[in-house]
């Protein structure tokens, strides 16, 4: 019987940073998996058709990114745990009779917080994956942090993890820092004072070399996860949904930072 190679593929706008297709299509060649992952640059009709497309079995999954994380939640048919709590979908498969969605960023930041100390998190962002990091640091004492106030707010009182709002641009004290802004993909660096004295560093911006925030911290001693490694994290997660393999996480790792300048801008 022949097996139809699997369809998969990257919806969002822009995406020329993204390091995804290398990973995705380095861990199907290292299991032996004929296939394609496709970045698919997308308007929002361009989304909603390859929503349709997934849900009739024309393409297998698909992850998703900027600025189409929150309408994905709202096309899914079934949400799991995480991407309901967090109102925010980045992987997407075919379902029991329609699109089922997932928040594998959530399962990344997980790892990640695990990994440094058990401290109060201060999110900066009130989008998408600001909600994943509230989501997946439930338990700790959160401060949520964007420039408008009332998106603060209002992302804490929708994710109910009961996070409380704090100023932009204040130092994050003995507080484990999550960058859920685009800040650093371009050299920026992070607002005011806010890695004077952090406890830790997630920073989920990464580009062509290491971030500022990233230097930064590592400089000062901060622990610190950078954002490639939080990309390899919840592409694997996805990976094992569309696959039901353990992802080649090594080969994955390898292919994110293929070429990568060890230095910031």
């Amino acid at each position: 019987m022949t097996v139809r190679p699997v369809r998969l593929a990257l919806l969002g706008h822009p995406l020329g940073h993204s390091r995804s297709p290398r990973i995705h299509r380095a861990a199907l060649a290292a299991c032996g998996i004929a296939g394609e992952y496709e970045p698919r640059d997308v308007d929002a009709g361009g989304f909603a058709a390859a929503c349709g497309d997934i849900a009739a079995g024309r393409l297998d999954g698909a992850n998703v990114t900027m600025p189409y994380k929150l309408e994905a939640q709202r096309r899914c048919d079934h949400l799991d745990a995480d991407a309901a709590r967090a109102g925010a979908v980045n992987t997407l498969a075919r379902g029991d009779g329609g699109l089922a969605g997932w928040n594998t960023d959530v399962v990344a930041l997980r790892e990640a917080l695990a990994s440094l100390p058990d401290l109060p998190v201060l999110v900066l962002g009130a989008g998408g994956a600001a909600a994943a990091a509230l989501v997946a640091a439930a338990g700790r004492r959160q401060i949520v942090v964007a420039r408008r106030v009332e998106a603060a707010r209002r992302l804490a009182d929708r994710v109910g993890t009961g996070a409380t709002t704090g100023v932009w641009g204040a130092a994050a004290t003995e507080a484990v820092v999550v960058n859920a802004t685009p800040l650093g993909m371009h050299g920026e660096t992070l607002p005011g004072a806010v890695l004077e004295g952090a406890g830790g560093l997630i920073d989920l911006a990464y580009g062509p070399a290491e971030t500022p925030a990233i230097s930064l911290a590592r400089s000062q001693g901060t622990p610190a996860v950078d954002g490639v490694s939080i990309l390899v994290a919840q592409a694997a997660a996805s990976f094992a949904i569309w696959t039901g393999l353990a992802a080649p996480r090594e080969v994955m790792e390898a292919a994110a930072r293929s070429g990568e300048s060890l230095k910031a801008p």
